[in-house]
């Protein structure tokens, strides 16, 4: 049984996979909240299969890229629980997972751009060949910076939606879902990677550095 859970992007969303298929998904009701709303997730799904964790042999988690807070949450958690249990834990770039998704469901057929919110006005980017599988990124950037040399690409993600005057071609999925990372780890769709994080810049809240000596 693998448990997949991603934090990356302002829902939550946990999966559970018994080896052949998902058999539980669910995604929080509420936006943002991450870490009030993880733990009760990942019961509800588990109960919802009659299993508990030490039924669990495997975990699944989405690195990012994504807001700093997010990911924290979702990733200490993996390595907390996968340590707990002794069962290994396995992370994945949420944008490969949107990207697979994409590929499976005939979003799209054809090379394409995953695109999720980055805040700030920006967007972490990802391109992908028709398979699905990535060919750069993922980075960090302006809509109004890559709008022109992206215009014949669909742009998959929530990248698309909040930005539509930039991206015209936006496809769904919009955000990650568990179910998809736990079948993309399951079948090695993607590249499998530490649970470390994607943060693609640095944390809005910073140490502050030592004053200046006054001369």
């Amino acid at each position: 049984m693998l448990l997949a859970f991603d934090t990356s992007s302002p829902t939550v969303t946990v999966a559970v996979h018994d080896g052949t298929d998902v058999v539980a998904q669910l995604t929080s009701g509420e936006t943002m909240r991450h870490g009030e709303q993880l733990t009760p997730l990942v019961d509800a799904a588990l109960r919802e299969v009659g299993i508990g964790p030490r039924d669990l042999t495997a975990i699944a988690v989405g690195v990012g890229p994504g807001p700093f807070t997010g990911l924290r949450v979702g990733l200490v958690s993996a390595r907390t629980m996968a340590y707990a249990l002794q069962i290994p834990v396995y992370g994945a770039c949420s944008l490969d997972v949107l990207a697979v998704e994409a590929v499976d469901t005939g979003a799209v057929a054809g090379p394409f751009v995953v695109a999720s919110d980055a805040r700030r006005r920006e967007v972490y980017l990802a391109a992908y060949d028709d398979a699905g599988l990535r060919v750069s990124g993922p980075d960090v950037q302006r809509p109004a910076d890559v709008a022109e040399s992206l215009r014949a690409l669909p742009v998959v993600g929530e990248g698309a939606a909040l930005y539509p005057d930039f991206f015209p071609d936006g496809r769904a999925p919009l955000r990650p879902a568990a179910g998809w990372l736990a079948r993309c780890v399951v079948e090695e769709r993607v590249e499998l990677s530490d649970p470390e994080p994607l943060y693609l810049r640095r944390p809005d809240a910073e140490i502050p550095r030592a004053p200046k000596p006054v001369s």
